[in-house]
């Protein structure tokens, strides 16, 4: 059994209606219908996001390499969302030779990532580097004091603005940015305060 320490998502030590995990699901549903060839999920943490898709999109995806840092989360989830088409890899998102190591995809999910990791900007450069011309980069990521600003979430380094998080993407060829309220993903409303980004951008 996994221990829960409120930085990773478990599922089955969870309430179906709790709001975190709703949120959580939220987002690989928004992301299934640009999930398409050679995959890859950074920061999968138990797994329960790639099994999804690789269900959800069992005739588009050809395969999903799910990428974590902790040894015992990527066990856990190799045990209980196993998939013939998800391979559960250890490695460290901000290494320069991730790409290297890892090739190319067409689609990349990021969900709540970014806002763990001190160096961001090489992250994102390694996603760029990763996605293939003319594939699809899902990311996410909650909206805070700036980048780095301290933040009362224990596990997150900081919390990017709304716009620090629109520059992670300049050098994408088509950028769309929606808002995450709950469960429902939307274009920004007047008098609305939204706490979750989410980028769907083409290379």
């Amino acid at each position: 059994m996994l221990e829960w320490t409120g930085e990773r998502i478990i599922p089955k030590q969870m309430k179906p209606t709790n709001g975190m995990l709703l949120e959580h699901i939220a987002r690989y549903y928004f992301a299934a219908p640009y999930v398409q060839g050679r995959v890859l999920d950074i920061a999968c943490g138990t797994g329960y996001g790639s099994h999804m898709t690789a269900k959800e999109r069992k005739r588009e995806v050809t395969e999903i390499v799910a990428v974590d840092n902790d040894e015992e989360t990527l066990r856990y989830a190799s045990r209980e969302y196993h998939h013939q088409k998800v391979t559960y890899v250890q490695e460290d998102a901000t290494d320069p030779g991730l790409p290297e190591r890892l090739g190319l995809f067409d689609t990349i999910l990021s969900f709540e990532t970014i806002e763990h990791l001190e160096d961001d900007r090489t992250f994102m450069l390694n996603l760029y580097r990763m996605l293939k011309p003319g594939g699809i980069l899902v990311l996410s990521s909650p909206f805070g004091r700036g980048r780095g600003m301290p933040t009362s979430e224990p596990f997150h380094v900081h919390q990017l603005t709304p716009g620090e998080f629109e520059e992670l993407f300049t050098g994408f060829a088509e950028v769309d940015i929606y808002y995450q309220r709950g469960v429902t993903f939307e274009k920004p409303r007047d008098g609305i305060r939204y706490f979750i980004g989410v980028a769907v951008c083409r290379k």
